[in-house]
């Protein structure tokens, strides 16, 4: 079965490009230009995997990761951290806000389809009995 992706990003061009890149690896893609839209989306699809901008308007995107990770339903699913914060130590932040993954933009689309599959497989291997 085709995983499933959601995107979460507040600038079109960025979005436009990680859309294209998933799309063209067979994934299903769901878009959201900010949390609210997210978390919403989130609940009613229970997306295989998140890619969460960090500075999205409103709640930022460390917030909605944690408000995903409290919540019994979507806890399991794996989010990566697509940020232009690339400063030592912003992705132990990440990651403690309870992020599986990270990736820095400008987005070098072999090391971020890489990084997409390696939390896809370590997410289905972890819910397999």
């Amino acid at each position: 079965m085709t995983a499933q992706v959601l995107v979460v990003e507040d600038t079109p061009a960025n979005m436009k490009l990680v859309c294209m890149l998933l799309d063209k690896q067979g994934y299903r893609v769901l878009q959201a230009e900010n949390a609210n839209d997210a978390i919403v989306l989130t609940q009613q699809h229970l997306p295989d995997l998140i890619l969460m901008d960090i500075q999205l308007p409103g709640i930022d995107g460390l917030t909605a990761t944690r408000l995903l990770k409290q919540a019994e339903a979507t806890r399991h699913i794996p989010i990566i951290a697509l940020t232009a914060f690339a400063m030592k130590g912003d992705e132990e932040k990440m990651i403690a806000a309870g992020c599986d993954g990270y990736i820095a933009k400008p987005i070098q689309y072999k090391n971020f389809l890489a990084e997409v599959e390696r939390i896809l497989a370590a997410s289905s291997q972890q819910e397999a009995p």
